[in-house]
């Protein structure tokens, strides 16, 4: 699989959906150094009512929140693109450091530079609190397998 930054504007559909499975596997590597790479050096961000602004910002921000968010699954679906703008629509789930469960629903609107690195982010979020017996995302910690079904088939 491409990483983020591989795939640069103008988009295609063909090219707007892997940069987007391409974001899903990072962020689904809890790993906040390579998750920030794909960002612009001063890249702006709003995640809920946090802002945020250039890379380091954002790798302090993931550190504390996959400290947070355990178990975090994620699952990303192409909603819109043009030029060089992606909007998705995501789901994750996570356990809480009490031990409950979450599933967040969420929408993002991406801006890119010439290179394909994200220049702007803008998400918003809701939380909803699930029984463990609601999880839809079970697969081993990572990225989301190739033969999963993700958003498309679980929402119709």
């Amino acid at each position: 699989m491409a990483s983020p930054t591989d795939i640069r504007p103008p988009f295609t559909r063909e090219s707007a959906i892997q940069k987007v499975r391409a974001a899903e596997d990072a962020w689904n590597s809890r790993d906040p150094q390579r998750v920030s790479l794909a960002y612009s050096i001063d890249s702006e961000w709003r995640n809920r009512d946090t802002f945020l602004r250039g890379r380091e910002q954002i790798v302090h921000f993931l550190s504390g929140k996959w400290k947070s968010e355990q178990e975090y699954r994620l699952a990303k679906q192409l909603w819109a693109f043009s030029e060089n703008r992606i909007a998705v629509r995501f789901q994750y789930e996570y356990q809480t450091e009490a031990g409950s469960w979450l599933r967040a629903y969420g929408n993002e609107n991406w801006e890119f530079d010439p290179d394909g690195l994200m220049r702007r982010r803008e998400a918003s979020i809701n939380d909803h609190a699930i029984d463990v017996s609601e999880r839809k995302f079970h697969w081993p910690l990572g990225a989301r397998p190739l033969d999963d079904p993700g958003l498309q088939e679980l929402v119709k």
